[in-house]
Order: C-alpha cells, then sequence, then structure tokens
C-alpha cells in the first residue's frame, strides 16, 4: 500500500521518503481537502500550479539538483537499471555512509516530482492534482 498522487500529472510517492506536502517545495498553491461529515482530519491535499509559478518550480528544481549534485547523474543511471532497491544497494553503488542515502532519495524524490509539475505546466498552461495523506 502507498500514497498516490493523481491529476494531471500522477505518480506514487517514495515510501518513508517523500511527504504528501512535497510539491508544496515547488509553489503554487495547496488545499486541504476534508471528508464532509469530519472537519478536522485531511484526507488529501489539492494542488494547482500555473504557468505564473513557472519561476518558482524551476527554482525548485534548482535547488534538488544542488543538493544532490555529483550523485544526480549516479542516481539517474542507478535507478534506470532497476524496478526496485534497497538501502543497501546504494551504499554499496555509491560508497556512502547509511545516513546519507536518505538525504540523498529525498532530494530525488522531490525533483522527480518538481519535474514533473513543470512539464505539466509548461505543456497545460496549468497543473492541478490531488494527494494522498
Amino acid at each position: 500500500m502507498g500514497r498516490y498522487y493523481t491529476g494531471d500529472i500522477e505518480g506514487k510517492f517514495w515510501f518513508g521518503v517523500q511527504c504528501s506536502d512535497d510539491a508544496s517545495f515547488f509553489g503554487g498553491s495547496e488545499e486541504e481537502v476534508y471528508f464532509e461529515d469530519e472537519d478536522e482530519i485531511p484526507y488529501e491535499l489539492q494542488y494547482f500550479f500555473q504557468t505564473g509559478d513557472l519561476e518558482e518550480i524551476k527554482h525548485g528544481i534548482e535547488e534538488c539538483i544542488i543538493h544532490l549534485g555529483e550523485y544526480k547523474m549516479r542516481l539517474d543511471d542507478f535507478f534506470a537499471q532497476r524496478d526496485s532497491y534497497n538501502d543497501q544497494m546504494i551504499i554499496e553503488a555509491f560508497e556512502i555512509p547509511k545516513e546519507k542515502v536518505w538525504e540523498l532519495l529525498v532530494w530525488y524524490a522531490r525533483l522527480e516530482l518538481g519535474v514533473k509539475i513543470k512539464g505539466c505546466v509548461e505543456e497545460k498552461g496549468e497543473c492541478s492534482f490531488s494527494a494522498e495523506l
């Protein structure tokens, strides 16, 4: 089981790595959605981005790339070659301490989401999707 985002873009949040509100890193607008009979705990977040948000989206993507540094291309290659992974595989492939794995994956997962948002806005002029909590 996992948490998904659906709408103009779709995907699954990275388990144990990516928060449901990760899209807020790229600006746009965020709205909590509640069940009709409950107004205390939201069950999803609704995101909306438009062309006016492109600069902030691009800035967020650039920040991800800066944080990933030399590991960005290596992560691209690593994930292009497999459908699944575990921390130990990354530790061995990159020769990094376990503590570094989570940090890299947070930025890499965020980058993937930001690239999807940017592509959608550039193609359609806007991007709307909901994120399960």
